[in-house]
């Protein structure tokens, strides 16, 4: 049985997919994003090693708490980077009658094998995607995170073609992500899509800051100011219109 490489647990999360959700934070993570508030789960070697029926026998503890809505949901890092373990975790959960969300940035997505066999079966036994869009411009993509986004917009593609629920989720960063030439963009693309449920616009913070300091890498954004509410409320409405 595979054991998944585990970061940490939240098990009263309120904002990470519909209802009380069990959090599953898993480690390893491709990207480098500058606003990264968990740089800590970037390095995929963790001594914290759980098998499936262990992470599902804790989260069953809180099922009380979960209402018709709550489940689990597995973040990172990058859960996708882990889908073997990801898909035998999601097989025994919608066994056990548990609703599953996966918290992805889908960096790892491809359609050559194995990944894209293995990846067309977890959606069988996943609910629901929370899948972010970091940038909707390759270049500005690449500066923001250090990879392109091609595979990541192929995969919301993917998803709309088989029409899994999917929550968009939009960090606005001033200066980078916050210009309505950009936001309108990425409307248009969301518009493409026929599975997007709603959008979600996470404004700027550098509450994770420290965590870089800890781990002895320059912090990307220094000086860089929390988007004002207007500019939250107008990306907002572009996004949501």
């Amino acid at each position: 049985m595979t054991q998944g490489r585990i970061h940490s647990i939240e098990t009263f999360g309120s904002v990470d997919g519909p209802g009380v959700r069990f959090i599953i934070f898993l480690k390893g993570c491709n990207l480098r994003c500058k606003y990264c508030h968990n740089a800590d789960t970037w390095n995929p070697e963790t001594t914290d090693l759980r098998s499936v029926d262990e992470l599902l026998n804790k989260a069953e503890r809180y099922k009380s708490y979960w209402g018709e809505e709550g489940g689990i949901t597995v973040s990172g890092g990058e859960p996708l980077l882990q889908i073997d373990f990801l898909l035998e975790l999601f097989k025994e959960a919608k066994a056990r009658g548990i609703n599953t969300c996966i918290d992805t940035a889908a960096e790892p997505f491809t359609r050559e094998e194995p990944f894209f066999s293995k990846f067309k079966e977890l959606m069988e036994y996943t609910d629901l995607l929370l899948v972010d869009i970091k940038h909707i411009d390759n270049d500005e993509h690449i500066k923001l995170t250090g990879k392109p986004n091609g595979n990541i917009k192929d995969c919301l593609k993917f998803l709309s073609e088989i029409r899994k629920p999917v929550w968009i989720r939009h960090v606005l960063v001033p200066g980078i992500t916050d210009k309505d030439e950009y936001l309108e963009k990425t409307r248009e693309f969301i518009d493409t899509l026929g599975n997007v449920q709603r959008v979600d616009v996470l404004p700027y913070h550098s509450l994770g800051q420290f965590k870089w300091e800890e781990l002895g890498i320059p912090y990307q954004l220094e000086g860089v100011e929390a988007p004002s509410p207007e500019r939250v409320e107008n990306a907002r409405r572009i996004l949501n219109d």
